[in-house]
């Protein structure tokens, strides 16, 4: 074998090598049921972990996680006494990584809802096609939070907005995803928000905890126009 194939092998082999072990680096996340503090008329039941589940849905299909399932989960998030803050209990940080396997744990929390109907004039309606009539607008904030396992540390947190609007001619398409508590809101004002919101959340956490990069100031430049307008919209006395 002479030396320039054999330096193309190497290459070729030393490629290989990095690519399994970028795959093996992929983090392992598990989701926590989400909580409610927003008093949504929707939130009933098991919404908190239909939630979970529609969340390591998104975060599974990116390809950049390795999602634990909400078996290995419940019991063990009960056990390892977690506080409403999402941090882990001082000293068991470590612990809890070994137990469920996890390197990151991601809680979330609804904080707003708020929905809007106005009226748009007459309308019609067949067959699932309407026109007219009235026009609806929900806004939707979650609260996220995800937890070093082995430190127990919130290593990256964040708001996370969804938005969602209707009127006119809407025609009701089934995107998949809802069901449970959560089955009658899937083609509703409020459902539209919470797939918004659901696909935001899953674009932040692949990019600060896996792409990285340029994509953080665009993440940056949302979290200061938020701010700016709910400083806007704080009226003192």
């Amino acid at each position: 074998m002479n030396k320039s194939m054999f330096a193309v092998l190497l290459t070729l082999a030393g490629v290989a090598s990095a690519g399994s072990v970028f795959a093996a680096g992929k983090p392992s996340v598990g989701v926590a049921e989400f909580k409610n503090e927003s008093g949504a008329g929707w939130w009933r039941g098991g919404v908190g972990w239909e939630l979970s589940g529609m969340l390591s849905n998104e975060l599974s299909s990116t390809g950049d996680f390795r999602v634990l399932e909400r078996s290995k989960l419940g019991n063990v998030l009960e056990e390892q006494n977690l506080a409403a803050s999402g941090r882990v209990r001082s000293g068991t940080g470590a612990k809890m990584g070994q137990v469920t396997g996890a390197d990151y744990l991601v809680f979330g929390t609804v904080t707003s809802y708020e929905e809007n109907t106005a009226s748009t004039g007459g309308g019609l309606s067949f067959r699932g096609i309407s026109v007219g009539g009235k026009k609806s607008e929900a806004y939707l904030a979650v609260d996220l939070r995800v937890v070093n396992a082995t430190t127990g540390e919130v290593d990256f947190s964040r708001t996370i907005e969804g938005r969602s609007s209707g009127g006119g001619v809407s025609v009701g398409v089934y995107r998949g995803g809802f069901g449970g508590d959560l089955a009658h809101e899937e083609n509703t004002p409020a459902g539209k928000a919470i797939r918004a919101a659901l696909v935001e959340a899953t674009d932040y956490l692949d990019c600060v905890m896996v792409k990285r990069g340029s994509c953080e100031s665009e993440f940056n430049a949302k979290e200061q126009k938020r701010r700016a307008g709910d400083r806007k919209a704080i009226k003192l006395d």
